[in-house]
């Protein structure tokens, strides 16, 4: 891509890690349940992962809610992630659950610093008068977008493991405005930058009380990103949303669906 500081029209540079599957599911109050499903003694059960650094799945009881379960879904491949939601559709059919809602995504890192440095950069050079080569500069783009995915806090987003300590759980999908006066898309790529660091520095202030999984949508969902907070504390995910609200970025441009709450539970402890 072409680096041009102060244009509305560049995205950042992202990096992606696992592909991820939110499923809410509410416990049917008419299905049929045969004996043996009853009794747990059906051949299907929930998806699990035996290697933790191939993904892994998570499952929450719901409170407070109208649906029951949560069910959070990582993996390597977008073939792994839908072969995960059919188990799962399949064994909460056999427990009289129905599936509700879903939200494909994919793990995601937003390089809005690094890509606004850059185009600064070319932007300096072209104003003095030196020759812009282009496979030049996608050839440093690449490296340092390269040198980012290495940076551990990089790798730890991107493949985020289970917190041992934080059994609360709080998902929600969010999107960025498009409106006359208000559309983010149409703001320069220093302008973004500028509001996304701040952003980042009210996240920053929750560390250790909240981990907090950023999933990628655009192109895959109807809303472009989805939030999934785990907390020791589930207040916590009220002060830390209220907190980011405030932000200029969520204040102006942020639109938010849906709140899911609950708390973890064993795969063998359901059905």
């Amino acid at each position: 891509m072409s680096l041009q500081s102060g244009t509305a029209v560049q995205p950042p540079e992202t990096l992606e890690g696992w592909y991820a599957l939110h499923q809410v599911f509410t416990h049917d109050a008419g299905a049929h349940v045969s004996d043996g499903d009853a009794r747990g003694d059906s051949t299907r059960t929930l998806p699990a992962v035996s290697r933790p650094d191939h993904g892994w799945s998570a499952y929450a009881r719901l409170i407070g809610s109208k649906h029951d379960l949560l069910a959070v879904h990582l993996r390597e491949s977008l073939d792994d992630i839908g072969e995960v939601g059919r188990q799962t559709k399949c064994w909460a059919t056999d427990h009289g659950l129905t599936l509700d809602y879903t939200f494909l995504s994919v793990t995601e890192a937003g390089l809005y610093h690094l890509t606004a440095q850059l185009a600064r950069e070319a932007a300096q050079r072209a104003a003095d008068g030196a020759p812009v080569d282009a496979a030049d500069a996608a050839k440093q783009l690449a490296a340092r977008v390269a040198q980012e995915r290495e940076n551990p806090h990089v790798t730890r987003r991107l493949y985020p493991a289970i917190p041992p300590d934080m059994p609360y759980v709080c998902f929600y999908p969010m999107t960025k405005r498009r409106e006359s006066g208000q559309n983010w898309y149409m703001l320069t790529l220093d302008e973004r930058s500028r509001l996304m660091q701040a952003h980042g520095q009210t996240g920053r202030r929750y560390a250790g009380r909240i981990l907090q999984i950023i999933t990628g949508a655009i192109g895959f969902d109807a809303w472009e990103w989805g939030v999934t907070l785990f907390a020791k504390d589930p207040l916590d995910f009220k002060k830390l949303v209220t907190d980011m609200r405030f932000d200029e970025v969520s204040a102006k441009y942020a639109e938010f669906g849906e709140f899911f709450v609950g708390k973890l539970v064993a795969a063998t402890e359901l059905g």
